[in-house]
């Protein structure tokens, strides 16, 4: 790993549960040494990408991150183009809607919109998505590069007695989900939450990233998971057409035979 990749490295460990970390927690976090860390602190803070709170001394992001993602969002337009289809999905399926983008060998979370149809529900807050943890990190698996998997099994945390932490478990899972079409994270980060996902193409005709369903996961039932299925293909559509890609042959055929296989709903009286 080269020295501007660890410094751009220490971006990536600000979320919203932790807008400000500090020069030991840096250390903790990335397991360098104090000298290297301030180094690349100092190179970050230097060309306005964090800066430091005058009051805890602790770094935060700086004002050249939002001049890069607005000038992304103006030229790339990913986050406007998924408000619609992300409600609808969240409005059809009664849980938390949620679009993540690949970036190198990350999964960035870039939206996400919750139902009101429940008093609990679940609530999106990562930054960056486990690729063997979550259902559109096993999405991305599935569809994504084939160099993906390797980063993968670098780091196969456990988050819940239900992880995949077995490269033969996180090989099979990313299996069924080529198979399905859908990738599928049954209480894996957190104990209380399963989670649907379809993949999403840009213009390139590659993966660009992932529209989920994450349900609490007592809700969960055969209807339900039909129905998330059937409104994460429409959003996977929608979405895509949106990035200017198109939907592959190969996934519209999966999904027909899974959707053929799965319980049909009832029809209204």
């Amino acid at each position: 790993m080269t020295s501007a990749v660890k410094t751009l490295e220490l971006l990536t460990f600000f979320s919203a549960a932790r807008p400000e970390i500090g020069l030991s927690q840096f250390r903790r976090l990335t397991g360098r040494d104090k000298a290297t860390t301030y180094r690349h602190l100092q190179a970050l803070e230097d060309t306005g990408f964090v800066e430091q709170n005058p009051e805890t001394r602790r770094y935060r992001l700086g004002p050249a991150v939002l001049q890069l993602a607005q000038l992304r969002e103006r030229t790339v337009p990913r986050k406007t183009s998924v408000e619609i289809p992300l409600r609808a999905l969240a409005e059809a399926t009664g849980e938390t809607a949620h679009v993540s983008v690949l970036s190198g060998s990350n999964l960035h979370r870039l939206h996400s919109v919750e139902s009101h149809q429940h008093s609990t529900r679940v609530v999106i807050d990562l930054q960056i998505l486990p690729l063997h943890a979550t259902a559109s990190g096993i999405c991305a698996l599935a569809f994504g590069p084939e160099d993906l998997m390797e980063t993968a099994l670098r780091n196969l945390e456990q988050f819940t007695d239900h992880t995949l932490t077995t490269a033969e478990s996180l090989i099979t899972a990313t299996r069924r989900a080529r198979d399905t079409g859908f990738g599928v994270a049954d209480r894996s980060l957190e104990e209380e939450v399963y989670s649907l996902s379809a993949p999403i193409f840009d213009q390139s005709g590659l993966l660009a990233g992932a529209v989920s369903v994450a349900s609490v996961a007592t809700r969960i039932t055969a209807r339900l998971e039909r129905v998330i299925q059937e409104n994460l293909i429409a959003a996977s559509r929608q979405i895509t057409l949106n990035w200017g890609g198109a939907t592959p042959e190969d996934l519209e055929t999966r999904w027909a035979e899974t959707l053929s296989t799965s319980p049909q709903m009832e029809s209204a009286t």
